[in-house]
């Protein structure tokens, strides 16, 4: 059975939308739960924007992702 965090039920939803940045990069995005897809409808989509810790976590792992996947200026 999953785990339920009451304090993620109880939040305000309403200004909330998906995390453009994890839909662009994450091929799992869409596999994500709802609310692991959200950030704060007022901020940008960072990764302290998200509404659970999993939906941060996988901004995070997706900002390294991009980071790690450019070639270096120095790069001949």
């Amino acid at each position: 059975m999953e785990h339920i965090d009451l304090a993620e039920l109880k939040r305000d939803t309403r200004s909330t939308r998906p995390c453009e940045f994890c839909r662009e990069l994450d091929p799992h995005f869409s596999k994500r739960r709802p609310m692991d897809q959200m950030v704060g409808g007022s901020r940008k989509a960072t990764a302290a924007a998200h509404l659970t810790e999993d939906g941060y976590v996988r901004h995070r792992i997706a900002e390294l992702s991009r980071l790690t996947a450019h070639v270096p200026l120095n790069a001949a």
